[in-house]
């Protein structure tokens, strides 16, 4: 018997990445990740919130308590952060206005990042704040190099159980996605999708951290959702991971398939 989600049609909404991890989401129209790779300049760089251990010249994966992140530093959700792929630019705005703009390519550009970060951060910082990158890595929540979906309808399911409205970019995914029942992502564990032209396999669910209590908008921590998620729904999981296998392109309409 086919399960739910094999019955019914999805397609992307939307697409983001983060190419500063903790910062920004941006908006992508397309995308076109290599095989077992991230979307392009997805969580390249880091601020490492005192000594991480990491090494750029042997980089290996970290837990996210080392860097700066909205799992503990829900300040970060007040900056607005764009990055410029083609000449590496950083711009911060706060309440609208440019603080800061660097070319974080360069050892000047990062030193006035970590600057910046040092003094917008002081109550929280547990140590030196530096602007880390690697080539090739990605400083992602867990170690394989992969892409994060969320199923909308798990989202809208989950305003009906808080009766609040929750910004789906609480949950800082790359592929968010509409046509599939609520929760019915769950079942996709082990298969493989085609995603526009791309196919890739889903191989774990996502669990909730404090990172999702925060509002985007408001910087503030306004709804408790990891306990709304094991209280109603004995989990803290929503989201997927999938891992691309046959890079290709897709964009926001382009349909979700599951293969046999």
């Amino acid at each position: 018997m086919n399960s739910p989600a094999q019955t019914h049609t999805a397609h992307i909404h939307a697409l983001y990445r983060y190419p500063v991890k903790g910062l920004s989401p941006e908006r992508l129209e397309a995308a076109a990740p290599g095989r077992h790779e991230t979307l392009l300049n997805d969580r390249a760089y880091a601020l490492e919130n005192g000594p991480s251990g990491f090494d750029p010249a042997a980089p290996a994966w970290q837990p996210k308590a080392k860097f700066l992140c909205g799992m503990k530093n829900a300040r970060l959700a007040a900056l607005d952060t764009r990055f410029a792929d083609a000449d590496e630019t950083l711009t911060i705005r706060r309440n609208g206005d440019v603080v800061l703009q660097e070319n974080i390519g360069g050892e000047a550009g990062r030193a006035a990042v970590e600057r910046f970060f040092e003094a917008f951060m002081e109550d929280e910082k547990r140590g030196p704040i530096r602007l880390l990158r690697a080539p090739g890595h990605a400083f992602t929540d867990q170690a394989k190099k992969a892409v994060s979906l969320i199923n909308l309808a798990s989202v809208r399911d989950l305003e009906t159980m808080t009766g609040k409205p929750i910004h789906p970019l609480r949950f800082r995914g790359n592929i968010y996605f509409d046509g599939l029942p609520a929760w019915s992502e769950n079942d996709l564990v082990g298969k493989t999708l085609r995603i526009g032209e791309a196919a890739a396999t889903v191989f774990k669910t996502t669990n909730r951290c404090a990172a999702t209590e925060v509002n985007p908008d408001t910087a503030v921590r306004d709804i408790p959702i990891p306990q709304i998620l094991r209280e109603r729904r004995d989990s803290l999981v929503l989201g997927i991971y999938a891992q691309i296998e046959a890079p290709g392109r897709f964009a926001e309409g382009d349909p979700i398939e599951i293969l046999r």
